[in-house]
């Protein structure tokens, strides 16, 4: 009886779904291995790509495999008939025309793959691209971990907690060496080539990052850094805008009244779990709500669009938006000043935006719009600022253009365009940004806020210790105290009591100016 021929093709071999079907005994016959096979992984490794690496380790396993299961293996150089050089066409196809001319069985964990093979008339075995013990992920998480932090020749650690409230775990005492970091990387790549729920955001030869099912995934290799590691990333929980137990004001403002919104807060403090909440609000409440993304890593619902940043440029992101008419963008992670023009753009053209920004403190996301907009068009573009910190909303802010003296300054012809950024829920404002000369201020304004009567109060007391019978007027404004007396006493007071008056003032970050009070 002839032995049955097996040519394997690339997917079979960097699952190492080959490898696990010989070992098994799934598979049996003569494997057939071709020198454009084992070229092509050198090739990429040489490059860098971990399926080059990867691939030419699983080339030795399976012929160790083959020898424990006394299976034969041959190395052919012959191109199928009809090909000049093994550049007129890819590996794949290469290896499926030579199963067809030697009459032999096409082995792939491909579904495309296996599909080409069939239409061309090729008898297909098809493997299960991954080990039936479940996805390595799930495996490596444990209970309540945020995230897992693997790297070649240190510990493999877990993030456990909840964000503002977390601990390195070690997950074991090894560490990890470079040999299981590929072997992982290579089935959470392939999981991503494979499933409909997967995406490959990125893939550089020093990085990948991606998007499997709930996991985000960052790949980093030398010479990129200065060894492999693995980042895993998921969402610990899934909110709805209810469990955020925003004040009524602000609901309200949300659902009528902003739509250039900026969600802002340091990294793992749940900006993007609240953005995630915000856009299942606006689509309970009928909203056409769009995201983009990279990488597109929020739960949401099927009916809500999620593009990708990094396969589409500027422009297209631009047209696409427009034509499909949402009424909320959810744009997460904004970086480069690309992002921000875009975001501005679509906002400006009447396209509700919600940004996600990496920002300490709240006036520092709207800080990042200085010098890649006009400042007076920033109140425009971006009217709530919502701070995110420890999973909860810790502050928020509108913004607002008056023309008035900037704080500080004092002098009435230096009045000018200022944007006021105020305390949402107070009303206070609590910064300006104006243009003077050529340079942008952002300055804190100081409120005495309920202190003001207190302040008072000390005022007419220190002035009525030097002139009892005096008729005293206290006038808080910004940044400045005002101090009206009888003009009879009025230099009298200017002269010892104003030094004590002055030093007070001082310590509360003000200014003092006395006047004479006129009937």
């Amino acid at each position: 009886m002839e032995e049955k021929l097996l040519i394997a093709d690339i997917s079979s071999i960097v699952t190492g779904a080959l490898r696990r079907a010989i070992e098994s005994g799934e598979v049996a016959g003569k494997l057939v291995l071709h020198a454009f096979v084992v070229s092509h992984f050198e090739r990429l490794a040489r490059e860098g790509s971990y399926r080059g690496l990867v691939g030419l380790r699983e080339v030795l396993r399976v012929r160790e495999a083959c020898e424990r299961r006394a299976m034969e293996v041959e190395y052919i150089r012959d191109l199928p008939e009809g090909l000049r050089s093994a550049r007129d066409a890819s590996v794949d196809e290469v290896l499926r025309e030579l199963a067809a001319d030697l009459g032999a069985a096409y082995v792939t964990a491909d579904p495309i793959s296996a599909d080409a093979a069939r239409a061309a008339g090729v008898e297909v075995v098809f493997l299960r691209p991954f080990p039936e013990d479940g996805f390595i992920l799930d495996r490596l998480f444990v209970d309540g971990a945020l995230s897992i932090h693997l790297k070649e020749g240190t510990r493999p650690y877990a993030k456990v907690g909840r964000p503002g409230k977390w601990q390195f775990v070690p997950l074991r005492e090894e560490p990890m060496t470079r040999e299981e970091l590929e072997r992982i990387a290579s089935e959470v790549i392939e999981r991503a080539k494979g499933s409909p729920e997967a995406f490959i955001e990125i893939d550089r030869p020093g990085s990948t990052i991606l998007q499997v099912g709930r996991y985000r995934v960052v790949i980093t290799r030398p010479p990129f850094s200065d060894g492999m590691e693995i980042t895993a990333v998921r969402p610990l929980v899934k909110l709805s805008l209810e469990d955020y137990n925003l004040p009524p004001k602000l609901l309200a403002r949300l659902e009528r009244q902003a739509e250039g919104i900026l969600i802002a807060g340091a990294p793992g403090m749940g900006k993007t779990t609240f953005a995630q909440a915000l856009a299942e609000f606006y689509r309970r409440k009928g909203k056409v709500v769009k995201t983009l993304e990279s990488p597109r890593d929020m739960q949401l619902p099927p009916d809500v669009t999620q593009y990708s940043k990094s396969y589409a440029s500027s422009e297209e992101i631009h047209d696409v938006l427009l034509l499909s008419r949402p009424d909320y963008t959810i744009f997460d992670e904004m970086r480069d000043t690309k992002d921000f023009q875009l975001y501005a753009d679509l906002r400006l053209a009447g396209v509700g935006m919600v940004g996600v920004v990496h920002a300490t403190s709240p006036i520092d996301a709207i800080q990042r719009f200085i010098g890649r907009v006009e400042l007076g068009m920033i109140p425009s573009i971006v009217d709530t600022v919502i701070f995110i910190e420890n999973g909860e909303v810790r502050r928020v802010y509108e913004l607002e253009t008056v023309v008035k003296v900037p704080h500080g300054l004092r002098e009435e012809e230096l009045a000018r365009p200022v944007v006021v950024v105020r305390n949402f829920m107070t009303g206070e404002p609590e910064y300006e940004l104006y243009v003077f000369g050529e340079r942008t201020f952002v300055v804190p304004v100081k409120r005495l806020h309920g202190a003001e009567e207190s302040i008072k109060a000390r005022l007419v007391s220190i002035v009525r210790k030097y002139v009892p019978n005096a008729d005293v007027e206290v006038r808080v404004e910004e940044g400045r105290v005002v101090l009206l007396v009888d003009e009879e006493y009025y230099n009298y007071v200017v002269g010892k009591p104003r030094r004590k008056l002055e030093r007070m003032m001082r310590k509360l970050g003000m200014e003092l100016e006395i006047q004479p009070r006129l009937y």
